[in-house]
């Protein structure tokens, strides 16, 4: 998308949600590539009685509008940098300015900073993932111990030196995560089909296993998956 040639936009930062149906705002406002994003008020037209102008959006005296922080060291500290894509938008429109950011009318990425956390392992996931935000035209990057290696450049193409890079600590982090993913007691474990149960005992071979408020059950150790969607661990076993 081109923005504007008259104006000036202003360049903010956000945290977007980013999953298999694309870029989202952390409310669930799907932002698509192409399109500038639009504010709307969501302000019961019996309250606006409070507004001067209640088509202006955003407005002085309402709550409406697109939100941006002025740093991204601000989302870091409100925890909104996690776990979610970090980057930079475009503001313009009716622009309200606040001590810590803005409220716009229109906005647009600028450039998107996935946290390695989110990339998929295999080369063709990444793909297949990234496919979605290459067509926003913008340059992303990849944020590792809060430094920022650039994956995509707009009208070019992935970086090499940035893929080859991505790819060598994707490996070392999925590894890691693996080998720090392992039950212990005191964790739930989901039987498939009966309830969650809770690990009184484990060690290499298997897991006694509380079940209810009497039941203890003995279960292979390497029958207990983690359920990567759930987010929990899970034995499907008889």
């Amino acid at each position: 998308m081109k923005i504007p040639d008259y104006i000036s936009p202003v360049v903010a930062y956000r945290v977007w949600r980013w999953n298999e149906t694309g870029l989202q705002s952390l409310n669930g406002e799907p932002w698509f590539p192409g399109r500038r994003l639009e504010a709307r008020c969501r302000v019961a037209p019996a309250a606006r009685h409070m507004a001067e102008a209640a088509n202006e959006v955003p407005h002085r005296k309402c709550t409406c509008g697109i939100y941006a922080a002025k740093n991204s060291e601000h989302l870091r500290q409100i925890g909104y940098a996690d776990d979610g894509v970090c980057g930079e938008v475009y503001l313009w429109g009716t622009v309200v300015e606040h001590k810590l950011g803005w409220r716009a009318q229109f906005a647009y990425p600028k450039s998107l900073g996935l946290p390695l956390s989110l990339l998929p392992f295999t080369l063709a996931e990444l793909n297949a993932r990234l496919f979605a935000l290459i067509a926003f035209g913008i340059d992303i990057f990849v944020l590792y111990n809060r430094k920022s290696m650039r994956l995509w450049k707009h009208g070019q193409g992935y970086d090499a030196n940035g893929l080859d890079c991505i790819i060598s600590l994707r490996r070392e982090h999925y590894l890691r995560q693996q080998e720090e993913r392992k039950p212990k007691k005191g964790d739930r474990v989901a039987l498939l089909g009966r309830g969650i149960a809770v690990i009184e005992q484990i060690d290499s071979k298997g897991a006694v296993v509380k079940f209810g408020t009497r039941h203890l059950l003995r279960i292979p150790r390497q029958k207990i998956v983690f359920n990567q969607h759930n987010r929990r661990w899970e034995y499907a076993g008889q």
